[in-house]
């Protein structure tokens, strides 16, 4: 019988530092775009859980006392507060290679775990979260104009899935109730979304539980993952912090062979600065053709509009001689915490690069983005922006589909994040083809 969220994802979450017995299929959910009606009994997999169920606290604060697990549902605090792993992960700025924190790599060592089948952990995540309201219906708009790809499509995915430490101790989202930040529910809300669209590439920001929730788990789906923190992350302020928040950068290994890595940690005025950005190039399996996906996530805040133009015009020229000056196929996705009246968008929109944001494409004129990618409310008043972008080479690849995003009514008048929708931005989804005459449109 379920009991609490506690237990949920038993043969997922609670078995990371202990690989199940028994192989499951690895086969990928058909792609759905509708809403997911939650699960109200158990599957078998939870039935098989261990009585325990759970992952331990990852710090000294308490848990919160209950008087029965049905009725009030424990709340594991969010990590260590002298951050255990900083000192390793911090490593990464001057090596340039992916995180070596060992006490984490040798629980989590996909070679050493089953795969999951997703539909199994899609619907552990649906029990945990039951009791919430379902998922909220966004639907993909066909942008594909008569013609017909030779191969599958490529599906992105953009978020800033908002960092559990900044959720809770930072960030004051005042209309949000504190029981829609819980992690143990909230990472069923993240995965449920990314098992929804089924990404071939997920670019993630505000990453802060990587080595124990993302890596370990997105592993044993099939992806290959790789993280960047920041040098000086705002996570480690908050008292029981998970470690520092980055970017990370998720593909699909049946699909795609990584080439190269450059990890980036980007320049102002010639100075090193606290934000970072992941770029690799990736062969598709499927066509033999080589293209280079980056993931940034920029300076926030008004007042620093010139310091973010400083870090994308970094980030380009890291860019241009990474994909050869645009000889290799680029899709660039990013919280750029930048208006699209700001000139770190005019540097993107600009470049010799000959990039084009995907979502312009669902507005009437092609031409404008949409209204907001994050719509919060804080102790200032309420924040609607569009701060979020999938830019593409437009002469090397097409659009196929981009996924709507959620209306205001939908949204609702406690904006974001909410019971509904785990982060304060929306997730960007778009499927990508390679254009069989890319030289007709440089």
């Amino acid at each position: 019988m379920y009991q609490s969220p506690a237990r949920s994802l038993c043969s997922a979450l609670a078995n990371l530092c202990c690989p199940p017995g028994s192989a499951t299929s690895s086969t990928r959910l058909l792609r759905s775009p509708g809403s997911v009606k939650r699960a109200l009994s158990p599957p078998a997999l939870l039935a098989a859980s261990s009585a325990g169920g759970g992952l331990p606290p990852r710090c000294g604060c308490s848990p919160a006392a209950s008087s029965g697990a049905a009725r009030s549902p424990p709340v594991y605090p969010m990590g260590n507060s002298t951050s255990r792993l900083y000192s390793t992960l911090a490593k990464t700025l001057s090596s340039g290679a992916s995180s070596k924190h060992q006490e984490y790599l040798d629980q989590t060592d996909p070679d050493l775990l089953d795969p999951i089948d997703p539909k199994d952990l899609l619907e552990e995540c649906q029990i945990v979260l039951q009791k919430r309201p379902a998922r909220l219906q966004r639907d993909f708009v066909d942008l594909s104009t008569n013609f017909t790809a030779n191969h599958q499509p490529i599906r992105v995915m953009q978020w800033n899935i908002l960092a559990q430490a900044l959720g809770e101790g930072k960030d004051n989202f005042v209309r949000c109730p504190k029981e829609a930040l819980q992690w143990e529910e909230r990472k069923c809300l993240i995965l449920e979304e990314i098992l929804a669209y089924q990404p071939d590439i997920m670019c993630l920001q505000e990453v802060d539980h990587y080595f124990d929730t993302f890596h370990p788990l997105l592993s044993r789906l099939g992806y290959q993952g790789t993280f960047f923190p920041k040098p000086w992350s705002p996570c480690l302020d908050v008292e029981c912090n998970n470690g520092p928040d980055g970017c990370a950068l998720f593909f699909l290994k049946d699909r795609f062979t990584l080439l190269n890595t450059t990890n980036i940690r980007l320049t102002a005025m010639k100075l090193k600065t606290n934000q970072v950005a992941i770029a690799q190039t990736l062969k598709c399996n499927e066509t033999g053709k080589l293209f280079c996906v980056a993931v940034t996530h920029l300076k926030a805040r008004n007042g620093w509009e010139r310091f973010r133009s400083a870090q994308g015009a970094d980030l380009l020229e890291n860019l241009k001689q990474i994909t050869q000056e645009a000889e290799i196929p680029l899709i660039v996705c990013g919280d750029f915490n930048a208006e699209p009246t700001e000139e770190v968008y005019k540097e993107f929109s600009n470049s010799s690069l000959n990039l084009n944001s995907v979502y312009k494409l669902l507005s009437s004129d092609g031409l404008s983005e949409p209204p907001y990618t994050t719509w919060k409310i804080r102790p200032s008043g309420e924040c609607r922006h569009t701060l979020d972008y999938i830019w593409y080479s437009q002469h090397a690849l097409k659009v196929n589909a981009a996924l709507s995003l959620l209306t205001e009514e939908q949204i609702g008048p406690n904006r974001l994040p909410s019971f509904n929708y785990p982060s304060d931005h929306l997730s960007l989804v778009c499927d990508f083809t390679f254009n069989e005459d890319p030289d007709r449109l440089l």
